[in-house]
């Protein structure tokens, strides 16, 4: 089965909680989120979420959630083994007044070759886009 990582991590002059509440402020995403511009539901273990990233659509389902800490979700294509992707953000304290946010994800599927190079580029700069404009939100307090 293919496999397809991509990571991305910044440094945020901010507090956990205020990188988590921006995080998961998801009626807000249209507004600032260049990347996943729609996300709907409740970041609750075991639920479904609605989002719109990419041009796409999707219905996840949430993995973790650990205040502060960590959000992740798991969603597919059709059905399981076909293309699917789990996704991570990433909270960690520094101990200095700043977190570093992590977002990642690990694609695993039959169709995972055909896409690996859009994942590369777009996905990758969907990526970073959100976390410079999140760490942007997060350090104007």
């Amino acid at each position: 089965m293919a496999t397809f990582e991509i990571k991305t991590a910044t440094i945020i002059s901010a507090t956990p909680r205020r990188v988590w509440e921006i995080l998961t402020d998801f009626e807000k995403y249209p507004d600032w989120n260049p990347f996943i511009t729609s996300l709907e539901g409740n970041p609750s273990v075991g639920n479904t979420v609605k989002i719109r990233a990419g041009g796409m659509n999707f219905e996840p389902e949430i993995l973790a959630c650990e205040v502060n800490q960590e959000l992740r979700w798991i969603g597919k294509l059709l059905f399981k083994g076909l293309f699917d992707g789990e996704h991570s953000f990433l909270i960690t304290d520094n101990g200095d007044g700043t977190v570093t946010f992590q977002q990642n994800e690990r694609f695993t599927g039959a169709l995972v070759a055909l896409f690996k190079g859009k994942l590369g580029t777009e996905t990758r700069s969907g990526f970073e886009q959100m976390n410079r404009r999140l760490k942007e939100l997060a350090e104007k307090g």
